[in-house]
């Protein structure tokens, strides 16, 4: 997988997402997979939630969830729960994986 592509891959029982997070933004969006200094990708999100009582979080679930079409309680975050840099579960029969990929990318393109 080319390091673009990295931010996002399969698991057992669904797929994981690299994420940073940058809480406090003027909008809410996600835009795109960026490598970092390390060379590795992240999903770069933004929301407007501030990072107090999981509220940042909260936000982060439910953007994936309505990006990938899914519910929000499909969505966790695994690491990184109070930290920029998270990696978020998202829970799927492996038929998925393509389509739920498909529509975060479409969310970047939408976003940036």
């Amino acid at each position: 997988m080319a390091a673009a592509e990295n931010w996002l891959r399969q698991i057992a029982d669904g797929v994981e997402i690299r994420v940073r997070l940058t809480p406090r933004a003027s909008k809410d969006g996600i835009d795109g997979p960026r490598t970092d200094a390390g060379g590795e990708a992240r999903l770069s999100v933004r929301v407007r939630a501030i990072p107090e009582d999981g509220k940042a979080n909260a936000a982060l679930i439910a953007l994936i969830a309505k990006s990938a079409g899914i519910a929000k309680s499909h969505v966790e975050i695994v690491t990184g729960h109070g930290a920029r840099l998270k990696t978020v579960r998202i829970a799927c029969n492996p038929e998925k994986v393509q389509e739920i990929q498909s529509r975060l990318a479409a969310s970047n393109a939408k976003a940036g």
